[in-house]
């Protein structure tokens, strides 16, 4: 604290205006308390690299070379600053070293390098080489856990939002987001099924479930499952396929999710009256 409390000083034997019984600490020790409350916390950094095969060894570029430019550009004095990782200096930008830099190689084994807090040089030279995000990145589990967490409870929502699903929407996603033909499965399959897609993809699922074209949708997959709609042309044509109505509906794009395209065309104005024929074609 910045202050104690006294039985002995009143406002009387003391000149300061804080009231009776508060005596100020002396500055100097304001000042050892500031220092202490904003003391940097050095610590050991571990990078790792992003390659998904790790390499038993990698050696990462470590000076500015004609072959191997090596540059950081600083914002602040608007110049690529050359980069040169001397153990034996106190920064890892060339144009502050002197002309004694003996220079070592970094090297990652099994994929990792350990820089410890005792060379803050090493670490502020892998923090500004441009291979940093790219090349390899900090291991940082503080935010690693912060992001399981935030999967985890995703999925959470995910699953009470899949167990608590009325009947019609579980049968809408089980055929837009899975292609199930539900006349063929019992509704515990079904749920199993769209329950064990929302622990899988919780982030889809709970996209599914709010997306406002859901019912469009479903109508558009229970329109392939009943043979209402049908491809032709290797799947890249859409075709009605009622008695007396065999008209060639849409081209896919190169690429597209075939509900997804036939749902924006029957929501368009020139698609709504297709829309309706095909909802009073469908089977109960």
């Amino acid at each position: 604290m910045l202050w104690e409390r006294t039985t002995s000083l009143s406002s009387k034997d003391n000149n300061n205006s804080y009231g009776e019984g508060v005596k100020l600490l002396p500055f100097l020790t304001l000042i050892k308390f500031y220092k202490m409350k904003n003391k940097v916390q050095h610590k050991d950094m571990v990078f790792i690299l992003n390659s998904q095969t790790t390499p038993l060894s990698f050696m990462l570029n470590s000076r500015n070379t004609k072959a191997n430019p090596l540059f950081y550009w600083d914002e602040d004095k608007g110049i690529n600053r050359p980069l040169r990782y001397a153990k034996n200096q106190k920064t890892p930008f060339e144009d502050d070293q002197d002309g004694n830099a003996i220079l070592e190689p970094i090297i990652f084994e099994d994929g990792a390098l350990v820089a410890p807090k005792t060379n803050p040089v090493l670490q502020e030279f892998l923090l500004h080489h441009p291979g940093f995000g790219t090349t390899y990145s900090l291991l940082d589990n503080e935010k690693d856990a912060a992001v399981e967490v935030e999967n985890i409870n995703m999925q959470a929502d995910a699953l009470i939002e899949a167990k608590s699903l009325e009947l019609e929407t579980l049968l809408s996603i089980a055929r837009v987001q899975l292609g199930m033909n539900t006349d063929k499965f019992s509704v515990a399959e079904i749920r199993r099924d769209v329950m064990m897609f929302a622990k899988n993809y919780p982030s889809d699922f709970l996209e599914a479930v709010s997306d406002p074209e859901l019912s469009v949708n479903d109508i558009v997959a229970r329109a392939f499952n009943d043979g209402i709609l049908r491809f032709r042309n290797g799947n890249k044509d859409v075709y009605m396929n009622l008695p007396g109505n065999k008209t060639k509906l849409m081209t896919l794009p190169i690429g597209s999710d075939h509900i997804d395209s036939v749902t924006s065309l029957l929501k368009s104005d020139d698609g709504l009256p297709t829309l309706k024929l095909i909802e009073d074609n469908l089977t109960e």
